[in-house]
């Protein structure tokens, strides 16, 4: 990327030409497709910066291309440019106090959604065909609700992390973000393993927050009037347990790969994120252990709507629309904690998930703004999913 010049608009390129045209640029099934990759992942010659200008400095260029964005690049896409991301990944919001927050395409008066931000707008606004990111606890399939995207978050593992500065490996993986359901089925033949599991039955079972019962209807005119659904009521109670519990093994998980640097060298950070960082450096192993136990209880109930992964699930990817950009505080951690809870269900099983932009929110206050509706499925159902999702629109 010697010949990569600088946009103007920080806030989603890092470095980049999204200008430039792709039609020429490659052979193979990706050919002619614009690759945006999100700034965690290492690309020969160039500073994997993770959203932090304190942890850029003390980086040196990478000697390698991460394979999994040298699997795209061999496949025929070619590289525009590295994008922005939240710092260090740990934040579903889509702001970086030190370069900006992207304007949200789809509903300008709201949050972008990230981590995997830049990558999510760089897709929305037409400047890349495809958006390499990651998703920890929700970065791809948050974006991707927010921005009217397809976004898959694949089983924990499918893909390749070397060359990828971790979050929390635990529940870190490497995922992408479309405008169009071919696209994202293309990169899925070149990214994912060939399906191992037989494919699951014609009944999906649909998994409904409490806040959201009265969505119900919705939920099924977007999944098709042909599709058969068994619906499941998630309680207020057990999602909040389902965040806590994931939050918990996260934030160990975090503070073993980033304590030690974070304690050294007390970088620059946005208020929200040093708070998380904070609260990880509390949590003990007494913590863990617990959060475990309760992890596979969490797993074993999902073993159970699912049939053991003879059904796929279904479920809406967020509470609904992106928050407001005026929501701030207490009040957006709060919306965090409830939204975690969502996604935990996919992070916690080490489950693929992906979201469809098949809603709009046009309750009080929604704006008609996108909505994304997501399918769910045992590890190593990735390909079924993007197989299942064409059939749901057909």
């Amino acid at each position: 990327m010697s010949d990569v010049i600088e946009r103007v608009d920080r806030s989603v390129w890092v470095k980049g030409r999204p200008e430039q045209s792709a039609t020429v640029m490659g052979r193979g099934v990706l050919a002619g497709q614009r690759l945006a990759v999100k700034d965690l992942f290492d690309i020969e010659g160039e500073i994997t910066g993770a959203g932090n200008p304190d942890w850029a400095t003390t980086q040196c260029p990478a000697h390698h291309t991460a394979p999994s964005v040298q699997t795209l690049l061999n496949a025929g896409a070619a590289l525009v440019g590295k994008t922005q991301t939240d710092e260090f990944a740990y934040s579903l919001n889509g702001a970086n106090v030190h370069y900006g927050t992207p304007v949200n395409p789809k509903a300008p008066d709201r949050l972008p959604g990230g981590s995997s931000s830049g990558s999510a707008i760089a897709v929305a606004r037409g400047e890349a065909d495809i958006g390499l990111g990651t998703d920890t606890g929700g970065s791809i399939r948050i974006p991707a609700s927010y921005n009217g995207l397809w976004g898959l978050r694949p089983t924990h593992g499918a893909i390749s992390s070397d060359g990828l500065l971790p979050l929390a490996p635990c529940f870190d993986t490497v995922g992408w973000l479309c405008r169009d359901h071919d696209t994202l089925a293309e990169v899925a033949e070149v990214m994912l393993p060939t399906p191992g599991a037989a494919a699951p039955d014609s009944v999906m079972t649909l998994l409904v927050p409490e806040a959201l019962a009265g969505e119900v209807s919705r939920f099924r005119r977007a999944l098709g009037a042909r599709q058969d659904l068994l619906v499941q009521s998630l309680s207020d109670q057990w999602l909040a347990h389902l965040g806590r519990t994931f939050r918990v093994l996260q934030g160990r998980d975090i503070w073993r790969v980033h304590g030690q640097w974070l304690t050294r060298e007390q970088p620059r950070l946005a208020p929200d994120i040093e708070a998380r960082f904070q609260w990880c450096a509390t949590l003990t192993a007494a913590d863990e252990q617990a959060a475990h136990r309760a992890r596979e209880e969490i797993i074993d109930a999902l073993r159970t709507f699912s049939d053991d992964g003879a059904q796929l699930l279904a479920l809406p990817t967020a509470p609904g629309a992106s928050p407001l950009l005026s929501l701030t505080g207490r009040r957006l951690e709060t919306y965090r904690e409830h939204l975690m809870g969502m996604t935990a269900l996919a992070g916690l099983w080490g489950a693929p998930q992906l979201s469809m932009p098949l809603l709009s929110d046009d309750r009080e206050g929604g704006g008609h703004a996108p909505w994304g509706l997501s399918l769910l499925g045992a590890p190593g159902q990735d390909q079924h999913l993007v197989t299942r999702a064409r059939m749901t629109r057909a």
